[in-house]
């Protein structure tokens, strides 16, 4: 049987790393960037697996059009983009590759602190710009605005593994304690990297530093509002390389022109790519990188073939690299005992 891969990433080009793994598999693949519901359906109407990015968003609608889908695989870790229980309920599973960017995320998330921090970026621009030699006393304004690390409460908020690797790297920049908010991970296992779990509010009112690293989830949604942000510290910097909708932007712009909050770097923001018209951009006491913190050359290459390979793996029956939704798999079997269906002459995943 001839099956098809449809990759509807719009905002970007799939690296050929992946559509080769799947055209070597004897599989047929098309790009078709997507920004719409029925551009997907339409492209998809006979796939059997979708690659897909954040934008457009695998929706019900569109999980429910495809009678032959299979698999809807996204790259990353993040899932947050596909409707996970429309999926489930129809047998479709849903896939990612985690782990294959969490020292790049860390990563990220410690640039922006130490760019807030350090002013890394101001002190390059007016070195560029002669400042050094000519205009001291701009330079002299800026020392007195760096800042230690060494001494203060960081929070992490998702205590995952990006959450666990950031941990590790403020570690060494000496914080007086480092606590976390996530009620999914048991004390045991923060007891591994010395950190100390708390409830949210502790982490909003107690933290210098707060570093976000969980998913985006209808409970998580604007997690960080008016209400979290009058509970942190007038001088607290907050850091977001996981999800956009995790903060309220509103209420984010609103924190720092009234400096309820010192500083934010962010990654990821509520629309992607954000409008050149977003007052968010205005902001002197907020940095924003365009969602780039899980990428590197590493990533590039690993992460695209295991994306391919997933496509490829679910339907000849060899493990899958990550599987969002295991429940899945129950409903695959009601399916087969019901008769004819998706899933025929295909054997059940693995993960």
């Amino acid at each position: 049987m001839k099956y098809k891969v449809v990759v509807t990433e719009k905002n970007r080009n799939p690296n050929e790393v992946t559509l080769n793994v799947i055209r070597d598999a004897g599989i047929d693949v098309e790009h078709v960037p997507c920004n719409s519901e029925d551009m997907v359906i339409d492209s998809a109407k006979n796939a059997d697996v979708l690659l897909v990015g954040t934008v457009p968003e695998t929706t019900a609608k569109i999980l429910s059009s495809l009678p032959n889908l299979k698999m809807v695989g996204r790259s990353g870790v993040g899932v947050d983009s596909v409707d996970l229980d429309e999926a489930t309920e129809l047998g479709i599973c849903v896939t990612n590759t985690p782990g294959i960017n969490t020292s790049e995320v860390a990563d990220h998330a410690m640039a922006l602190l130490l760019s807030i921090t350090r002013k890394i970026p101001e002190l390059t621009q007016k070195t560029s710009a002669g400042d050094w030699s000519n205009n001291r006393e701009s330079l002299d304004a800026i020392r007195g605005q760096l800042q230690r690390i060494a001494g203060k409460v960081v929070g992490i908020v998702g205590f995952g593994n990006i959450g666990g690797a950031f941990a590790t790297r403020i570690r060494g920049f000496g914080p007086s304690k480092i606590i976390a908010f996530d009620p999914y991970v048991p004390q045991t296992t923060a007891d591994l990297y010395g950190v100390e779990l708390v409830d949210f509010d502790s982490v909003l009112s107690q933290s210098d530093i707060i570093s976000v690293h969980m998913p985006a989830t209808v409970e998580t949604t604007h997690i960080f509002n008016d209400e979290a942000f009058n509970k942190m510290k007038n001088s607290a910097i907050l850091i977001n390389c996981a999800r956009g909708p995790i903060i309220d932007e509103t209420a984010l712009q609103k924190a720092l022109e009234t400096e309820e909050i010192a500083h934010a770097g962010i990654d990821v923001t509520e629309v992607e790519p954000i409008s050149e018209e977003s007052p968010l951009l205005n902001l002197s006491n907020l940095k924003i990188t365009p969602h780039f913190a899980g990428a590197s050359q590493a990533t590039a290459g690993e992460g695209s073939r295991r994306w391919g390979e997933n496509a490829v793996n679910v339907l000849t029956g060899k493990r899958l690299h990550g599987l969002a939704n295991p429940d899945v798999l129950k409903t695959i079997a009601v399916m087969r005992e019901r008769g004819p269906n998706r899933w025929d002459g295909i054997p059940d995943p693995r993960f």
